[in-house]
């Protein structure tokens, strides 16, 4: 008799967890999520190991999530143009920052998507050639944007 209760008892515990977890995951809400993707000449960026040569076209995207990303760029004169605009955003900044080959920064900019401009161009401050890093910067960005470098005079 003993182990037909115990036999019954368990079976009512391994459904008890089945439809617990069930009921876990039918609650998540995926709406909410935050995200942000960084995209620079056709490939997301998923991590800091990307090397890119010649003229950078790049895009990003949030709805309300953070995300920083490294890159290295082969520039081969001593400035690089640049510029970046945010298309569409109700918050959050996009930040740029430029490296040259020997790690001094030759950029600095911050695009606040709450006040105006919503963009920025310009070149560079003078660097050492060869191969820079570029990190962008989105902190709770909610909209899309994008930018753009390319070697200096």
């Amino acid at each position: 008799m003993f182990n037909i209760t115990k036999s019954i008892i368990m079976k009512n515990l391994f459904f008890f967890a089945i439809v617990f977890s069930l009921f876990l995951v039918s609650c998540s809400d995926d709406d909410e999520s935050t995200t942000a993707t960084i995209t620079v000449n056709g490939t997301v960026l998923v991590g800091d190991v990307s090397d890119f040569n010649g003229d950078i076209d790049a895009s990003f995207t949030g709805n309300g999530g953070s995300l920083t990303r490294d890159f290295q760029w082969n520039n081969n004169l001593t400035t690089a143009d640049f510029n970046a605009d945010i298309t569409a955003t109700a918050q959050g900044t996009f930040q740029m920052v430029v490296r040259d080959s020997e790690g001094e920064i030759v950029l600095d900019r911050t695009i606040n998507g709450a006040v105006e401009p919503d963009s920025i161009d310009g070149v560079t401050s003078s660097g050492t050639s060869g191969i820079w890093t570029v990190t962008i910067i989105v902190t709770d960005f909610n909209g899309d944007g994008s930018f753009s470098l390319s070697e200096g005079n």
